[in-house]
């Protein structure tokens, strides 16, 4: 397999430990904090999760280590969507495993859990895990997004579990991923199998954390990647000085990767769709807020400028919202065979005239004739709109044609508005992860294996105090039922982990809402540039304004 130069170097890239990990195994004891509970509905996950409910926060620190001699047999897997830094979080556990003890060994199951109910799996060997160190993507082993969540699974992953004398499973993955490790945690426990089970808190959007989880892994390269883009396009939008750029970044449930970028890039516009949802924008009103922002632009004589659109912003809007309700209850059943039956648009558009209330279809109206159609083309498993594939950053570039067309009527607009379009997703998800994800990663790894030698079972592994130096990061771990609440998903009460969406209170927000009537008229943009590997540690070591902002 040829190389880059990049890669090279690379591989030969030692992740920085927090000090107390770097103090060697033996010496690293456990400090137990208070009971925990669940952040909402404590009585129903406690009577969900009774043998791994209440457990105590706990944190790793330097002292003689207590915990038991055992040949440990681990199994990870990759779940759900990559993230940068997932290679060394199976890294830092391995050499965390081994260092313990030569004789250990570590299974990664191949495609996510699917793996461990195939019992599809490779045994890693220090030849095959070093091609991997402190390179992006999922590779090592794929990932995939079945889901663990019955007795049945459960029953096979723990017959896998006793035909290779596995002691612990480890669950890379994000809020989804983790409330299935939390179930099967329980099953484990309830079944007295002996198997523990870890989580390790994965996912670009960001909207895994809270007080305890600063940052879920990935966040920081991703970020960084979609901000050197925007950086380059917001370059070339000032060199040309004609086109508008409308850019789509990930997120469809929190806006954290937008306003990272926006903090990161200083762009003229960033919606932000927990704002959208607080106070109520309909598309109209947030066509006006963009079309402002070209007008007056346009009168400083600059027909140019950035727009970043968060990927899920049209859920966050009211009316939009019941629009899809609408349609998907429009659709429901045979009804779709219908539909999809009619000869042409003309005779669907008048099927769904028919089919709904006035208000939706005074929405439905305003919006471009390709983006009404995909509403009722692109359909989930489930019968519903896929609102994730709605191309929202030609939508508003459209709205907000529309509105500078009636001002030019008006005489109140007299510029130019030529829009362009971008979608930013898979570019960040397998990029070479900065050096804070490979160093937290390669930590979330390593004091993963410490949560399984000390016996600990549906706990997440947890890295703290990351706005520091990685010296000073602090090693622990947290029962996942703390993160825990209950939601309706498919017309079912489910235990699951509580998204973090952005704060509207919190400082990152209040930082980019003082600043933005600038940004939005002046050229204030800011040129982040690519990542950079190697050199000053202010310049290589950066963590995300974010995270900064938020433990100023």
């Amino acid at each position: 397999m040829k190389l880059s130069p990049l890669q090279k170097a690379r591989y030969e890239y030692t992740p920085k430990l927090p000090q107390m990990l770097r103090n060697g195994i033996s010496e690293i004891s456990v400090s137990e904090g208070k009971d925990t509970k669940s952040v909402a509905d404590c009585e129903k996950i406690q009577a969900l999760f009774p043998n791994t409910y209440g457990k105590k926060e706990i944190t790793f620190q330097k002292g003689q280590n207590t915990s038991e001699a055992k040949k440990q047999i681990v199994g990870v897997i990759l779940s759900g969507g990559q993230a940068p830094g997932g290679h060394n979080v199976i890294c830092g556990l391995y050499d965390a495993l081994k260092s313990t003890n030569p004789e250990n060994e570590l299974f990664g199951f191949k495609n996510g859990p699917s793996g461990l109910i195939d019992d599809d799996f490779i045994v890693f060997t220090d030849e095959y895990i070093d091609q991997y160190r402190n390179t992006g993507g999922f590779d090592i082993i794929g990932s995939g997004r079945t889901k663990l969540e019955t007795n049945e699974q459960f029953a096979i992953v723990a017959e896998v579990c006793k035909k290779h004398g596995i002691t612990a499973v480890v669950i890379i993955g994000g809020d989804d991923s983790n409330t299935n490790a939390a179930v099967l945690a329980e099953y484990f426990a309830a079944h007295n199998t002996g198997v523990q089970v870890i989580g390790c808190p994965k996912t670009i959007d960001g909207d895994l954390k809270n007080e305890d989880i600063e940052c879920s892994f990935g966040f920081d390269t991703a970020t960084k990647t979609y901000s050197e883009l925007i950086g380059n396009i917001q370059r070339d939008a000032n060199s040309a000085k004609k086109y508008w750029h409308f850019i789509k970044v990930m997120g469809r449930s929190a806006s954290h990767v937008a306003l990272e970028c926006a903090l990161e890039t200083q762009p003229n516009i960033c919606l932000i769709s927990e704002e959208v949802a607080a106070k109520k924008m309909s598309l109209s009103q947030i066509a006006d807020y963009i079309a402002d922002s070209v007008e007056k632009r346009s009168n400083n004589g600059m027909n140019f400028g950035v727009a970043i659109i968060p990927e899920g912003v049209v859920e966050f809007v009211p009316e939009f919202s019941v629009l899809i309700a609408e349609i998907n209850e429009l659709l429901a059943g045979k009804k779709a065979d219908e539909f999809n039956a009619l000869p042409s648009w003309a005779d669907k558009y008048t099927f769904i005239e028919k089919g709904l209330t006035k208000e939706s279809m005074d929405v439905f109206k305003i919006l471009p004739q390709t983006i009404q159609q995909q509403l009722f083309l692109d359909r989930d498993p489930h019968g519903n709109v896929q609102v994730s594939l709605i191309e929202s950053e030609k939508l508003f570039s459209a709205l907000v044609a529309d509105k500078l067309a009636e001002r030019k009527k008006n005489g109140t607009f007299n510029g130019k508005f030529s829009a362009l379009h971008h979608f930013f997703g898979y570019e960040g998800r397998c990029a070479f992860p900065s050096n804070f994800d490979a160093d937290y990663c390669y930590s979330l790894g390593y004091n993963a294996f410490m949560l399984i030698q000390y016996g600990y079972n549906g706990y997440l592994s947890k890295i703290s105090n990351l706005s520091k130096p990685a010296t000073e990061w602090v090693a622990g771990g947290m029962p996942i039922t703390k993160m825990m609440n209950i939601e309706r998903r498919h017309g079912e009460d489910k235990p699951v982990i509580k998204k973090a969406l952005v704060e509207l209170d919190g400082k990152p927000f209040k930082f980019f809402e003082a600043n933005r009537d600038t940004w939005a008229v002046e050229t204030a943009y800011v040129y982040p540039g690519a990542i950079q590997y190697y050199g000053p540690s202010d310049v290589c070591d950066l963590t995300t304004r974010t995270l900064a902002l938020e433990k100023e």
